[in-house]
């Protein structure tokens, strides 16, 4: 079973919508407010209020984990498991280099 596990997704500093881990998979959907700034984080998630839906991690998302010998070394320092890569996105991607940031809602 999934652990229920939520991230706020940053653009440039401005809140611009949820992640989350839910049964089968993950959701994205933008926060109402961020549709009126007209950009979207990414070509693969066109401003609108629809919900995105996938098993998988987004690739969009998986494009800003950690990579090599940093991601081993900061899973080994957060005790994430080394293929959680949902984890690594809400723990290590405050920071993200980037226009795009997420940060663990708790």
């Amino acid at each position: 079973m999934k652990k229920n596990r939520k991230g706020i997704v940053f653009f440039k500093e401005m809140d611009a919508g949820i992640i989350e881990e839910i049964e089968d998979g993950y959701r994205f959907v933008y926060f109402d407010e961020y549709l009126k700034s007209g950009i979207p984080i990414s070509v693969n998630f066109p401003l609108t209020k629809k919900t995105y839906e996938s098993k998988k991690l987004f690739v969009f998302f998986k494009s800003i984990l950690p990579e090599g010998w940093y991601r081993d070394i900061t899973g080994l320092k957060l005790k994430l498991d080394k293929d959680d890569d949902f984890g690594f996105l809400i723990k290590t991607c405050e920071d993200a280099i980037g226009a795009v940031s997420i940060k663990e809602m708790e």
